[in-house]
């Protein structure tokens, strides 16, 4: 056992929350309403907090006028995305086709081998993944991505087309079709994979 822990067993908690400081606050607001449906639990001048679920809040907000852009973020250490997860790659079909209706389109689409996910970018410029398990359940899709040869070659996935997977669902194809299909590279798009990352391409060995 780690020295940090010492005798005592340790207590995992459960992940509630995430905190971001922003100068569109209301444009923040909306912008979380609209794609995974948020609703505002409390506001102030200084922030929000936010959440989907039963919770008090998922998100919370803060803005002052003190803070600044920062022009060079994705040059920067940092979180790179959020995520939030999908009951079925239906749900996040879905809610793909929704948000395009709205215009608000990924900038990076991949089937991970473990999950289906398509990353939006906020206002602020921050990364925001939407997936769903390929699997089904968790137990299942952590058990591929510790055993799985093809996910250890390249654990970061393969691209996708998310207007193909919705036309192929259309036809009557299964999800887990469609998972095979996505991650075999048959809906790969044409253009270049933006991950947000500006170091390369990540599955390039160190």
């Amino acid at each position: 056992m780690s020295h940090l822990s010492g005798d005592k067993p340790i207590i995992r908690p459960t992940l509630h929350h995430f905190n971001l400081k922003t100068t569109r606050l209301q444009e923040m607001i909306a912008w979380y309403i609209t794609v995974v449906g948020m609703a505002s639990n409390y506001q102030f001048p200084g922030g929000a907090w936010l959440t989907n679920d039963e919770a008090n809040h998922r998100l919370a907000l803060l803005t002052s006028p003190q803070l600044s852009e920062d022009p060079d973020k994705l040059m920067h250490t940092g979180i790179h995305h959020s995520a939030f997860e999908y009951a079925t790659m239906g749900d996040l079909l879905d809610t793909y086709s929704r948000l395009k209706a709205l215009g608000i389109e990924p900038h990076a689409c991949l089937d991970h081998g473990m999950t289906t996910s398509f990353y939006y970018e906020d206002p602020d410029g921050n990364s925001v993944e939407l997936q769903s398990d390929n699997f089904g359940t968790w137990q299942e899709s952590s058990a591929w991505m510790r055993t799985s040869p093809q996910f250890a070659a390249d654990p970061i996935g393969m691209p996708v087309d998310p207007d193909r997977m919705v036309a192929v669902r259309q036809t009557g194809a299964s999800f887990a079709e469609l998972h095979q299909r996505a991650y075999a590279g048959e809906f790969k798009p044409a253009g270049p994979l933006d991950l947000h990352v500006p170091l390369g391409d990540p599955r390039a060995p160190l």
